[in-house]
C-alpha cells in the first residue's frame, strides 16, 4: 500500500479573496473604506478599563456597564482605534478620590459589601444614600475607582499636552455629591477631572447634554469663577429627578460672589427635536465661550437625551446629539469627552462610537461592520444612526417662543460677566474646596486670637 502525504499542499488565499479572511483583517477593511486614519495636527486618547465592563448594579437596574462592551466594540470594529492612542488607565487612590470627596464617604465605599444594603434610617447606607437607586453591589469600590480613575487619566493626558481630545465613555457620572451617593452615581469623576485641569488653566467650561440636571458639578464648583456650568436638561421640579436646575438657578445670590452667574441652565420640555436642540446648543454655547473664554472644555454626553430612551423623554437622534459634539471640537480647545446618562443600550453605544468617530475626523458608513461583536444584539436596527423618533415619541412641548425666552435668559445672565476671570498663575490650589477650607480656617483662628487677647485685657483690668 503506497503511503500517502497526510498533508496535501495548500495555498493560502489573498486576504479579501475569501469570506473567512481574519477579524484584523476585516478591520483593516474598514479602516481602507472609511478612510481611517490619525488626524492631522491633533491627538485623540481613548480611555477605557476593561475591567469596568464586569461591574452588574443588579437584574432590573437601568444601568448597564455592558453598554461600555457593546460602544468599544463598535469602535474596534470600524477601526476607529487606529486613530488614536489608547490607553487602559489605573484606578484611582483612595487618596485621589478625597481630593473631593469626604474621609469617611470614602472610607465607607471600600469597606460596605452588599450585605450592608439596606433603608433603615440609622444605617450608614442610609446616611451615604447608598439604596434603591445607588445599590450595594459586588465590586462597588472598584467600579468607582475605575472610572474616575479613568477621567483623571484623561485629564492628565490634556494637560501633558499628550492629547488634545481625550475620550472617557465609562466617567461623566455628574449626580454624586461630595458626602454622598445620587441617581446611580457615586463618585463624582467629573469633578475630580476638572480639579486636575484648574492645575493648569485658568478656566473650564463644563457642558452637560445629559437628559437630567447636572446638579453635582454645579453644587461642587458653585462659589467659583474659575469654572463655568452649562447644563442642557429636563427640568420639572416636582416631576424628574434631580428636580433642580431652573433657567434662574445660576449660582449664588450674592453679587459679590466669585461664583454668582457663572452656573448656567437650560430647562427643556419633553419631546424636543433635532432642529431644535441642536439650534439651541449652538446659539447658547457659541457666546458662552465667547464670553467666558475657557481654556478648556469638558463635555458630558449622557445619552439618555436620545429618543426612544429608558428613562428619557426627548425625541433627539443619534446625528444630532453628536452635532453637539462636532460643534464643542470646532472651538479647537483641549476637550474632554465623558459618557453619562444613557439606559438603552444599544443605542447608547451607537451613539458614542459615532461621536467617537467625529473625534477622530472620520466619517464611518452607516451600517455597522458584520463582524461586530454581539451583531444581533442590534436586532433589526443594524445600523448606526437608527430613527429613534418614531418609536415612543414624546410630544413635542418646547414652543419657538419658550426656547427663545431660554436663550434670552441666558444671554442676560452673560452680560453680568464683566469678561473672563483673570487668575494669577504662580500657585493654584489643589481643589477649589481645599481653598475654601483654608480661608476659614484663618478667619476661625484670627476670631480666636481677637477673643483671646479681649479676655486677657479683661482679667487685667478686673486685676487692677
Amino acid at each position: 500500500m503506497t503511503k500517502q502525504s497526510i498533508v496535501q499542499d495548500y495555498k493560502h488565499p489573498q486576504p479579501g479573496t475569501t469570506s473567512t479572511f481574519t477579524v484584523d483583517e476585516k478591520v483593516r477593511r474598514e479602516v481602507w473604506n472609511n478612510g481611517i486614519r490619525r488626524p492631522k495636527g491633533y491627538v485623540v486618547s481613548y480611555h477605557a478599563n476593561p475591567d469596568m465592563e464586569k461591574m452588574h448594579f443588579g437584574p432590573k437596574h437601568p444601568m448597564k456597564p455592558w453598554r461600555l462592551t457593546l460602544t468599544n466594540k463598535i469602535v474596534l470594529a470600524y477601526g476607529m482605534h487606529e486613530a488614536m492612542d489608547l490607553y487602559i488607565p489605573r484606578a484611582a487612590t483612595p487618596q485621589e478620590l478625597k481630593e473631593f470627596h469626604r474621609e469617611d464617604y470614602i472610607d465607607f465605599l471600600q469597606r460596605v459589601t452588599p450585605a450592608d444594603n439596606t433603608w433603615d434610617p440609622e444605617s450608614r447606607t442610609y446616611a451615604y444614600n447608598t439604596a434603591d437607586d445607588c445599590p450595594i453591589f459586588d465590586g462597588l469600590y472598584n467600579y468607582c475607582s475605575l472610572y474616575a480613575g479613568a477621567s483623571l487619566d484623561a485629564a492628565r493626558k490634556l494637560t501633558n499636552h499628550q492629547s488634545q481630545i481625550a475620550i472617557n465613555w465609562s466617567g461623566g457620572l455628574h449626580h454624586a455629591k461630595k458626602t454622598e451617593a445620587s441617581g446611580f452615581c457615586y463618585i463624582n469623576d467629573i469633578v475630580l477631572a476638572i480639579l486636575q485641569l484648574l492645575l493648569h488653566h485658568p478656566r473650564v467650561l463644563y457642558i452637560d447634554i445629559d437628559v437630567h440636571h447636572g446638579d453635582g458639578v454645579e453644587q461642587a464648583f458653585w462659589s467659583t469663577d474659575r469654572v463655568m456650568t452649562l447644563s442642557f436638561h429636563k427640568y420639572d421640579r416636582a416631576e424628574f429627578f434631580p428636580g433642580t436646575g431652573a433657567l434662574d438657578d445660576t449660582g449664588p445670590l450674592n453679587n459679590a460672589s466669585p461664583g454668582a452667574h457663572h452656573s448656567l441652565n437650560v430647562p427643556l420640555h419633553d419631546g424636543i427635536e433635532d432642529d431644535q436642540y441642536i439650534k439651541l446648543f449652538q446659539d447658547i454655547v457659541r457666546p458662552c465661550v465667547r464670553t467666558y473664554q475657557p481654556t478648556v472644555i469638558v463635555l458630558q454626553c449622557g445619552a439618555d437625551s436620545l429618543g426612544g430612551d429608558r428613562l428619557g423623554c426627548f425625541n433627539v437622534n443619534i446625528k444630532a446629539h453628536g452635532a453637539c459634539v462636532a460643534f464643542v471640537k470646532k472651538f479647537n480647545l483641549p476637550m474632554l469627552v465623558l459618557g453619562g446618562g444613557g439606559y438603552t443600550a444599544r443605542n447608547v453605544a451607537k451613539a458614542w462610537a459615532y461621536e467617537t468617530s467625529l473625534c477622530i475626523g472620520a466619517e464611518v458608513h452607516p451600517n455597522l461592520p458584520v463582524h461586530t461583536p454581539y451583531l444581533e444584539h442590534f436586532g433589526n436596527e443594524k445600523t448606526l444612526f437608527p430613527k429613534l423618533d418614531s418609536t415612543e415619541r414624546y410630544a413635542n412641548k418646547n414652543s419657538r417662543v419658550y426656547l427663545e425666552s431660554v436663550v434670552m435668559g441666558i444671554m442676560e445672565q452673560l452680560r453680568y460677566l464683566q469678561g473672563s476671570p483673570s487668575v494669577q498663575m504662580q500657585h493654584i490650589p489643589p481643589d477649589i474646596g481645599g481653598l475654601r477650607d483654608e480661608l476659614e480656617r484663618e478667619l476661625f483662628n484670627e476670631r480666636e486670637e481677637r477673643e483671646e487677647r479681649e479676655r486677657a485685657r479683661r482679667k487685667k483690668e478686673r486685676k487692677g
